[in-house]
This record gives C-alpha cells, structure tokens and sequence, in this order.
C-alpha cells in the first residue's frame, strides 16, 4: 500500500504525543499535522487530505463531529474518533466514523483502530481505480462518456472485469458483498449493497431484500408461503426472500401467476 498520511487532532499535546509514540513502527505512514483545535483540523483535512484523521471529540473551535460534518463525505478521511466520552459513540458512527477509541488506550487497541482505517482507505482507492477503469473501458479512443456494460471489481488481490449478463445475483456480507456468476464463482470485493446496485444501474438488476440484488431475467418463479409472503426463485434454483416493501417490483410476475 502507498504511503498512509495521517492527521492528528487533540487539544491536549500529551495526548498527541502519546498517540504518536504507540502508532506501530511496520505501517508505512507520514504525519501531515498535528492540530490542537477543530477549526484548524477542519481546514487542514480540507487542505492537505490526510488518508486518515485521529480526532479528539471535545476540542476548542468546534467538536470532532462538526470537523467531519464541515468535509465533503467524498473528501472525508478514514475518521478515528479518539476520546474519554463513550456518549458520542452513536453519533460518531451515524458520520461513518472508522472506529471509536476510548482512552485511556493501550497500543494493541490503537493498531485495531489503524488497521480498520487502513483498510477502508484500501478499499476506497481500489474503488476509485474501479471507476478509472470502467471509465477507459466505456469510452475507447476518448470517445464520449457512456455507460459501460461491464464493471471492475477487486477480489482475491486481483481486478475481475464482468459483463453485466454474467452476473446472476449479489448479496451483502458483512464489509463485503457476494458477487455469483454465470459460471459459478463467488467473487468477495470489500463494497457495499448500494454502491454496487448504482454501478450496475436499474435496467438489468432490482433489489429484492436488504440484503440481495438480482438479475431480473434470472428470476425463474415466485412462490408464495404461508405468511403470505413470497421467495424468489432463480434459474440456477437459488431462493431468496422477497421483501413485502419491494413486492411491486414483481408486480407483473404476480399478475401473470
């Protein structure tokens, strides 16, 4: 991985300086700052782009939460909360924090905590490098943006360039997703649900539950239980649950049944 760039917030510098001293010495980093009010976190993290930002909650200026909340969510950092308030935990996540530390901490848990960052700033550059490459491959020769027919996905350590009709269905795991192919394999890329239904966009594919996408001609039937419910039924003999809030999706298909 390319060099990790860290920010550090707190208004206390022994609290700086103890974070800095138990940061492991095998993670290829830089430290860009070192901040003691929000404020001047705020326009560092706006100016210098830090990968990741440790952030003390209670700061003078304005607190950790509204640091986050002054950044661009495509322009924020890997965010570690650190802090001795466990009451901001709910909200420091609903800002999709990384991690939440409490001191007083030790090095094993501040490793946890960079770890985590590191990672999600891992998946978040393979998913930039994702676009560039669906982006070549949709305009050969610089001709005009449109949209590709195939998508790029990170799997194994290795690119995997699918065609949208090779897709049978995905399903969200935990930090990941399940992509099942045509062929049979299962490919795991760190990604969202969501994200992967916008790049797959709605002509081919619907979602059917939280947790499923589905390509829409591979639906074979749909059966209905008990609860008066209904589980889809796909060619290759998959069965997936079908939210009652996303029956009208399926409309048609209960109309002709």
């Amino acid at each position: 991985m390319t060099k990790l760039r860290i920010l550090v917030a707190d208004d206390e510098p022994l609290a700086r300086s103890r974070l800095l001293a138990l940061l492991p010495r095998d993670v290829d980093y830089e430290i860009v700052g070192e901040y003691a009010s929000g404020t001047e976190a705020a326009e560092a993290i706006k100016r210098d782009k830090p990968d990741i930002a440790f952030l003390d909650m209670q700061m003078p200026g304005c607190d950790g939460l509204a640091v986050v909340a002054s950044i661009e969510p495509a322009d924020r950092p890997a965010v570690v909360f650190v802090t001795a308030h466990d009451k901001f935990a709910v909200d420091a996540f609903g800002v999709r924090a990384v991690d939440y530390v409490l001191k007083p901490f030790d090095r094993e848990r501040l490793e946890t905590a960079l770890e985590r960052a590191a990672e999600y700033v891992a998946a978040r550059r393979a998913g930039d490098l994702s676009a560039r490459i669906e982006g070549a491959l949709a305009k050969p020769g610089g001709a005009a943006p449109q949209r590709t027919d195939r998508i790029a996905v990170k799997a194994d350590g290795r690119f995997v360039f699918l065609r949208f009709d090779e897709i049978v269905w995905v399903e969200a795991a935990d930090n990941y997703i399940v992509i099942h192919t045509t062929a049979g394999e299962r490919l795991m890329p760190r990604d969202t649900l969501s994200a992967i239904e916008e790049r797959l966009g709605p002509q081919m594919f619907t979602r059917v539950n939280r947790s499923a996408l589905v390509r829409t001609d591979q639906v074979k039937e749909l059966q209905p239980n008990a609860q008066g419910d209904y589980v889809i039924v796909l060619r290759n003999g998959t069965r997936i649950p079908l939210s009652r809030s996303l029956r009208g999706r399926f409309e048609k298909f209960l109309m002709e049944g």
